[in-house]
């Protein structure tokens, strides 16, 4: 019997990571400090009507070029070096994925973030994620960025959920996200899914997940819980937990909590379709 998958999905500024990824090593590198880097940025946004995300990464190219600093695929990544991860996330996955398999069911993981995915990929962590969501720049002959390849904003979040309950990954694959595929049939039941979020922008995705049967955690630093209260008294999300991946702290037992709760409801379920399915043989056969 092929065992059962259960999908957790996270953003990452501020819910892997502890601010911004392009904080720690590139807005400082332009000569710019970060309130300075994301005002520019909504200046930008406001001012021409544009999406937020596009906004920051047109920024980016303007002021690298500017500054003559490097913005290709293999400076992008090194910046990944230096983004800082927030307590715990490190061990975080082998010990999540050996928790799963203790409990007879795979873990997977994806990250679904406004960030850069270049910048993501030069982690410690990449490797533990089936696949990476994020903004992406198109580079030109000569190896640098030049155009936005693929923008995620809080919106267009939420159909990477859709790809990957289907099984439809590849972002060329338009066919399959855009079919009916019966719950049976997919990849990770919305059911099995756990989105670990930190703020507004991750509501759309919290919420669809939440509202399909999954299960939805805010994260919350320091003394800044009265934000994500109000999403847990809105029932946006189930749970809010420190902003802490740290063995027994409150988040790691709560998702193993949640692991719990969806092995036995599939248990449950393979029960009932069993029972369902002799019920239907011995009537047939009378």
């Amino acid at each position: 019997m092929k065992k059962p998958t259960i999908a957790l999905l996270y953003d990452f500024d501020k819910t892997l990571s502890g601010k911004d990824q392009q904080e720690y090593t590139f807005i400082p590198s332009l000569g710019m400090t970060a309130p300075e880097f994301w005002g520019e940025a909504d200046r930008i946004s406001r001012e021409n009507n544009m999406d937020r995300i596009l906004a920051y990464m047109f920024l980016m190219i303007k002021q690298a070029r500017k500054k003559d600093v490097e913005i290709n695929r293999k400076a992008f990544e090194a910046l990944g070096t230096d983004v800082e991860l927030l307590p715990g996330v490190k061990t975080w996955f082998k010990r999540i994925n050996e928790y799963g398999k203790s409990k007879g069911v795979k873990i997977e993981h994806y990250i679904i973030s406004s960030g850069l995915k270049e910048i993501m990929e030069g982690t410690a962590i990449a490797k533990y994620f089936k696949r990476i969501y994020a903004c992406e720049f198109h580079y030109n002959t000569n190896g640098n960025a030049d155009w936005p390849a693929q923008v995620v904003n809080y919106t267009t979040k939420t159909q990477f959920i859709f790809r990957i309950s289907k099984g439809a990954l590849d972002l060329h694959d338009d066919s399959v996200v855009n079919s009916y595929v019966p719950a049976t049939s997919r990849s990770v039941p919305y059911t099995n899914m756990i989105y670990i979020g930190d703020g507004l922008t991750d509501v759309p995705c919290m919420k669809l997940v939440r509202d399909r049967g999954g299960e939805s955690i805010a994260l919350y630093h320091g003394k800044n819980k009265e934000r994500v209260q109000k999403l847990l008294l809105e029932n946006r999300v189930g749970f809010i937990c420190p902003a802490n991946y740290s063995k027994n702290t409150e988040l790691d037992n709560t998702v193993k909590k949640i692991i719990d709760k969806m092995v036995i409801a599939d248990e449950l379920a393979r029960e009932h379709e069993k029972q369902y399915d002799e019920a239907k043989e011995q009537k047939e056969g009378k």
